[in-house]
């Protein structure tokens, strides 16, 4: 058995197999005996394909991770005969035909993909507990969630089964978990990386897919290996100016830094989160960076508002789009999907423009900010991870939203304030997150903060659209100056 197995990240496995130090077989029984180890009390997986990983070893491996096993989130990422749930009950035994563009990559890449991870039903929240899987636990502390909606990537992650894992990320998906299981999650910009085939840009272009790692190079190189457009794509970005991974200990010039510790939303942020940041900002001194207070000229309630517009039309479209997949009636859902659904179709297509336009507007804020500051910095969320089930809707609202949905009753509730509501209620833990995919710029959670009660805490960095580079060379940056990848759970 090789058991230095987990300490090793993507880039050093990838080393040791291709000088012949251990084999990819080796680190592949390594993989699965650590999933093994920790299944079903971390509750990752959603699917093991160790067969098909092993199938991978038959023919030979090349690309920069060659060997590496790997884990997909459980939706979109399709993987011609594996079974995609998406969380979903319905969908338990959906089994897409074709492999998706990114995917492709991956396996180009020399990735052995091992099992596919949790997700909440269609991916629609930031926990993952699902009646069909059962609830994910968070490596750090098993009482609490890995986050959402790539929960089960995070928590695989952190809990060593894997030195990365994919993960996508709609308002938050990949930082959030980043930051509940200590890892490195960065969010590229709209059309860096491909939605090919069946997507041209997902969420309105808010959702991007990368993965999660333990170190910053292994997100740079991964990030290398499937970034770019495909034929057909709506958006094209500027290439990077050098590969990803030469951002990897390049020199930073001195940046100036504005930082915030208010929850947009006007919700509360614990003490941990505030700590978390202002230690950063002396971090970020102590390296010649200019660090002050400062927070764009946005409006956060409209933020969340039009997040939460653009959230009940997608969430609609993709429950029937689930349903005329497998044929499955709306009521195998989740009262939650359901209810969400609802709102979707009841929201005019006037009402749905209109809250898309002001997208335009934070940009504008954003941009002017950005004339000042190179990054902005915040807490990734506002409150650790919710303990298990804390989330979980009471069944008399349940029961609630069953009825509205019999009574088709969508546009009564949204005359009744409903989204100005449900935009706090589902936000207040996680306000930091959905403006960078609104505005389509990339962001990224850094670990660099633990707090008293042994849980991690994320720091959130944005920067200008297209600027993945700067990202993450302040990030290899602070991981020099203050490490994180040796910390471990115990579990």
């Amino acid at each position: 058995m090789f058991k230095e197995y987990a300490d090793y990240d993507a880039t050093g496995l990838a080393a040791l197999i291709n000088s012949g130090q251990v084999s990819a077989a080796e680190v592949l029984d390594a993989a699965l005996a650590a999933i093994d180890a920790g299944e079903p009390k971390i509750n990752a997986i959603a699917t093991d394909i160790r067969d098909k990983a092993k199938a991978q070893l038959q023919t030979p491996l090349s690309g920069p991770f060659a060997g590496v096993p790997f884990l997909l989130k459980d939706i979109d990422l399709a993987y011609a005969g594996v079974r995609q749930t998406a969380g979903a009950v319905a969908l338990k035994n959906y089994t897409p035909t074709e492999t998706s563009e990114i995917v492709k990559r991956y396996l180009a890449a020399g990735l052995v993909i091992t099992a596919t991870t949790t997700t909440p039903e269609l991916a629609l929240k930031a926990t993952t507990e699902t009646e069909l899987h059962g609830a994910t636990r968070n490596p750090w502390n098993l009482n609490h969630t890995p986050g959402g909606s790539s929960g089960g990537s995070g928590a695989a992650v952190a809990a060593r089964y894997v030195p990365m894992a994919a993960a996508a990320d709609g308002g938050g998906s990949i930082r959030i978990p980043a930051a509940y299981c200590g890892l490195f999650g960065l969010k590229p910009s709209r059309g860096r990386v491909s939605s090919a085939p069946n997507v041209g840009e997902k969420w309105d272009g808010c959702d991007v897919t990368l993965g999660f790692s333990h170190s910053v190079r292994d997100s740079a190189a991964l990030l290398d290996a499937i970034a770019g457009p495909a034929p057909g794509d709506p958006f094209i970005i500027a290439p990077p100016e050098r590969p990803y991974i030469q951002e990897i200990g390049a020199p930073v010039a001195r940046l100036r830094i504005g930082f915030s510790t208010k929850s947009p939303i006007g919700g509360r942020v614990d003490p941990e989160m505030v700590t978390a940041v202002h230690n950063t900002a002396k971090l970020l001194e102590s390296l010649g960076h200019i660090v002050e207070e400062a927070t764009p000229a946005i409006n956060g309630t409209d933020v969340s508002r039009g997040y939460m517009g653009m959230y009940f039309g997608h969430v609609s479209a993709a429950l029937a789009k689930a349903c005329k997949l497998t044929g499955a009636k709306e009521s195998s859902f989740h009262p939650d999907t359901r209810a969400i659904a609802l709102l979707g179709r009841a929201l005019s297509a006037e009402a749905f423009v209109t809250m898309r336009a002001d997208w335009n507007i934070f940009a504008r804020a954003m941009g002017k900010f950005h004339e000042t500051y190179d990054i902005y910095v915040t807490p990734t969320t506002a409150m650790g991870p919710a303990k298990i089930g804390e989330l979980e809707t009471p069944k008399s609202q349940q029961t609630l939203a069953k009825l509205m949905v019999t009574l088709n009753a969508g546009k009564l509730l949204l005359k009744s304030g409903i989204v100005d509501k449900l935009a706090f209620e589902n936000l207040e833990r996680t306000p930091f997150t959905q403006l960078a995919n609104m505005i389509f710029c990339p962001a990224m959670s850094v670990p660099l903060h633990w707090g008293a009660d042994g849980l991690p805490v994320g720091v959130h960095f944005a920067a200008k659209f297209g600027q993945e580079g700067l990202l993450l060379r302040l990030a290899s940056q602070l991981e020099t100056a203050q490490p994180w990848a040796h910390r471990r759970p115990t579990f």
